[in-house]
């Protein structure tokens, strides 16, 4: 399989992001995977902020969009700030994932001068591809449970109005209470976690899927 990594957190080299990052590709590079890898920070050219006005998008956008065609799986990578992912990521999302590459609209009653534009989405691209998603979280998982139950965590929000609008298959893989200081054996068994996710994917699992299932 072809995992195409988009990191997005501020620190490339040696934050537990990082971490995460190189001990996923070393793991899934063992298990025959192929990766194209994008430090979003890293970027030669960077995305503007994210505008409808600009339209067609920037080339880059097309770029993006076409080695993610070219992969299996997309792998977002970053941390929790104000219970989002870092802005770079999200407005990586906002160009990239975007209608119609990503997914378009039906309406459910076309012509209709109630309903108006009010259907359901078609997948895209994406359609039937895995997301996985890595989030870290300064504090402990007690901390997001309130949050949590109304759907404001991030990697909710981003599977329920990202995801499944483009028919993507979602994982999910989380660490709580990232702080400096952890123990080597916590670490450890963080590390541990990634190496697993890694070793789970399998290309059989792909699927078609639309919005009603």
């Amino acid at each position: 399989m072809r995992i195409c990594i988009i990191y997005g957190h501020h620190n490339t080299k040696s934050s537990f992001n990082a971490a995460i990052r190189d001990t996923f590709i070393e793991e899934a590079t063992l298990c025959g995977h192929e990766i194209d890898l994008i430090n979003l920070f890293d970027e030669e050219v960077q995305l503007p902020f994210y505008n409808s006005d600009i339209n067609p998008p920037p080339q880059i956008v097309l770029d993006y969009r076409k080695r993610l065609e070219n992969s299996d799986v997309m792998f977002l990578i970053g941390s929790c700030h104000n219970l989002r992912m870092p802005t770079i990521l999200e407005n990586w999302i906002d160009w990239v994932l975007h209608p119609k590459w990503f997914f378009s609209y039906r309406a459910l009653v076309p012509g209709s001068k109630y309903f108006k534009n009010y259907g359901y989405p078609v997948p895209g691209a994406m359609n039937g591809k895995l997301g996985l998603i890595s989030m870290t979280y300064g504090g402990p998982m007690v901390t997001y449970f309130n949050f949590s139950l109304f759907d404001n965590i991030p990697y909710r929000r981003i599977k329920k109005a990202v995801m499944n609008l483009g028919g993507m298959v979602t994982k999910y893989i989380r660490f709580y209470s990232v702080l400096p200081g952890m123990k080597q054996s916590e670490f450890d068994a963080h590390m541990s976690r990634v190496r697993k996710l890694a070793r789970s994917l399998n290309p059989d699992k792909k699927k078609k899927i639309s919005w009603w299932g």
